[in-house]
């Protein structure tokens, strides 16, 4: 897949993200004030935007964005250990992928990935030499996309960031190691062993993602780290597309577009969620108190999930196709189960959210920003259902 030009679909989904971001970010007014939030917000949206798409080396520079915000404020104890659980496993698989690129670089004499191709086409480098390096210079887009077992990153921060830096961190990452991955690839069909390796390589990261990710949401309890299994598997379609050939090179800005919108909204939606439990129990109180904003907020949760009718079942279906068209089978099977338990899990936490009949309502009202940050997200997810229909 060739990294396309960033269109204005994702621009203005990451526009949306970036507000709602600094909307709950005054809400709160923690941590040091200054300019240093709003450029990491800025930073995080442009990148989630595809607008470094044609930058290769953009994915180190975000990761280090993103660990540096989140090791901002010693007093998040909570972001520190996220920081260090993204430097630890990030950082490695950065490192191991650049050790992959130097060998390349060595075996071929170009540091151009295209030229290297031509160059290893030839036959005159030791097959072990670039089958090695090959993987490892994969390793680091693998581990970006939060696809299992490197899934553990995302529901972390889901988890323990704030609801205003988590979305557009996750989105921000993800997207980057689609762009390390489309990067690595360009023109790979043109040397067919390094193709059919890579393929493979990753042909097996997609059943493995899709397989034991979608496994992985029947133990989740709490909802900050189901979205994050979500969002993981999100990062496991943009890696069915990029295991195929020769495909749709616009789908990584519909997928980016869709998927800053819905971390968003389910990032910001989890924190009013109650944790799953055997007991039925009173509905959350977003749900009893502004019962139309939670609704209109559940879409981007629903939307990751896959739900039919949202744009999110579209990407869901149109990876499962490409690879019953590639003869992937085991990864079609992983992809249907995974979608299966995705949406049982997701209507679920809608049903524990609105929970049994109350006899009153809560007394206090959710904060303003939050409901505006759900009804922004919402009404995204439907525009660009909305425009995505148009289009067909």
């Amino acid at each position: 897949m060739n990294t396309p030009l960033p269109p204005p679909l994702p621009l203005w989904s990451a526009t949306l993200a970036a507000v709602a971001a600094l909307a709950l970010f005054g809400l709160e007014r923690r941590g040091r004030a200054g300019i240093g939030p709003v450029a990491v917000v800025l930073v995080l949206a442009a990148t989630a935007s595809l607008a470094f798409a044609p930058l290769p080396a953009i994915a180190p520079l975000v990761v280090a964005v993103a660990i540096a915000a989140l090791a901002r404020d010693p007093d998040e104890i909570l972001h520190s250990e996220c920081a260090l659980k993204m430097l630890w496993a990030l950082g490695g698989a950065c490192a191991l992928s650049w050790a992959g690129h130097e060998l390349l670089v060595l075996a071929t004499g170009t540091a151009v990935v295209r030229e290297q191709w031509a160059v290893l086409a030839l036959g005159l480098e030791p097959t072990f030499l670039w089958s090695t390096a090959l993987p490892l210079a994969l390793l680091a887009g693998v581990v970006l996309l939060g696809c299992f077992p490197f899934h553990f990153w995302v529901a972390d921060l889901f988890q323990g960031a704030r609801p205003w830096l988590a979305p557009l961190v996750v989105a921000a990452l993800q997207v980057s190691g689609a762009l390390w991955l489309s990067t690595r690839l360009a023109g790979i069909e043109s040397f067919q062993p390094g193709a059919r390796l890579a393929r493979g390589v990753l042909a097996q990261a997609v059943v493995l993602a899709f397989a034991a990710g979608g496994a992985t949401l029947l133990v989740q309890r709490r909802p900050e780290r189901r979205a994050g299994t979500l969002a993981g598997l999100q990062g496991g379609l943009m890696l069915a597309m990029l295991a195929v050939p020769h495909a749709d090179p616009s789908w990584l800005g519909r997928w980016a577009a869709h998927l800053v919108i819905a971390l968003t909204g389910a990032s910001t939606l989890t924190r009013f969620l109650p944790v799953s439990s055997d007991r039925p129990a009173a509905g959350a109180p977003l749900f009893r108190r502004h019962p139309w904003v939670a609704v209109i907020g559940c879409l981007p949760l629903l939307s990751l999930a896959g739900v039919p009718g949202l744009p999110g079942s579209l990407l869901w279906l149109e990876a499962a196709r490409a690879l019953v068209r590639a003869g992937h089978t085991w990864g079609a099977v992983a992809i249907a189960g995974a979608w299966i338990l995705a949406l049982a899990v997701g209507l679920r936490q809608v049903r524990e959210a609105f929970g049994v009949a109350a006899a009153a309502r809560p007394p206090q009202a959710a904060p303003a920003a939050a409901r505006i940050a759900l009804v922004a997200a919402g009404a995204g997810i439907a525009a660009i259902g909305w425009t995505w229909w148009l289009a067909r």
